[in-house]
Parts: C-alpha cells; structure tokens; sequence
C-alpha cells in the first residue's frame, strides 16, 4: 500500500489560500446562542445604537472563526491542529458585509511539522482583524 501524499511537501513561505462568507442576521443570533455572548452590541439594536460603533456588530470570534474554517479545510487544511493564534481586531462587522479571511504561511519548521500564519480578515479590502496563528500539521497515514 503506498504512503499517503506529504502536504507539507506541497508549501512553501506565502503559499495562500481565503474563504468569503457574508454575515447574515442568522450567523449573529445562531453564533451568540453557540457561544453563549449574548452582548446586547451584538443582539440589541437599540443598545448598539448609544456605543462606538452606533449600531449592532458581529461577534469578532465570529469573523475570526473563518480564519479557523482556511486552515481546517484549505490551508493546510484536514486534520492540521491549531497551537496558537493572536488576533487585533481593527474594525467592526456587520450584517451584510463580506468578510475574506485569508491565511498566508510566513514560515515552515519541516523537523516540528509546524507552520507560523499570517492571518487577516478584510471587509472590502479593509483589515477587520490581523493575527498571526502557529499550527502543526499531521504526519500522513502510512508514513
């Protein structure tokens, strides 16, 4: 039986790959449920309009949670393991807005099977959020 492929064979520094989705009102009110944040900034129109961002926004660890959905499925994609992530969030998002979340390796440790990510979120091309994740990546079946 032969071995299976080696993804890691397969990166290099600024290999790349996103994800879009747009925010619906059903992500907010299924995400805050899921997660337990029921911050009336996220939920309560009327709250939101009296702060900062004089409206209702999506939860930041929502936007940040399609960083996760690159690297579990894309980039590196099934079955890497997650070992650290920072997050800056730059700007808010709402209903209705695209988020891409993009994920680019800035460097490879072959021994570990580990990659350093460079992780953003852009609405409209704005940075929403930045970030940096480190990740470990599987040893293929059979080898």
């Amino acid at each position: 039986m032969e071995a299976a492929h080696d993804r890691l064979a397969d990166l290099k520094v600024g290999s790349t790959d996103s994800y879009a989705r747009t925010v619906t009102e059903a992500d907010i009110v299924l995400f805050a449920g899921v997660s337990g944040d029921d911050n009336p900034v996220h939920l309560n129109e009327e709250f939101a309009q009296g702060t900062m961002f004089k409206g209702r926004i999506a939860h930041g660890m929502l936007g940040a949670s399609y960083i996760s959905t690159v690297i579990g499925t894309r980039l590196p994609g099934p079955g890497t393991i997650y070992m650290g992530q920072s997050l800056k969030f730059r700007a808010p998002v709402r209903v209705g807005d695209t988020v891409t979340a993009r994920v680019t390796v800035t460097a490879i440790d072959p021994e570990k099977r580990r990659l350093t990510l460079e992780t953003l979120c852009l609405v409209a091309g704005k940075v929403v959020i930045e970030g940096e994740a480190q990740v470990m990546l599987p040893r293929p079946a059979g080898a």
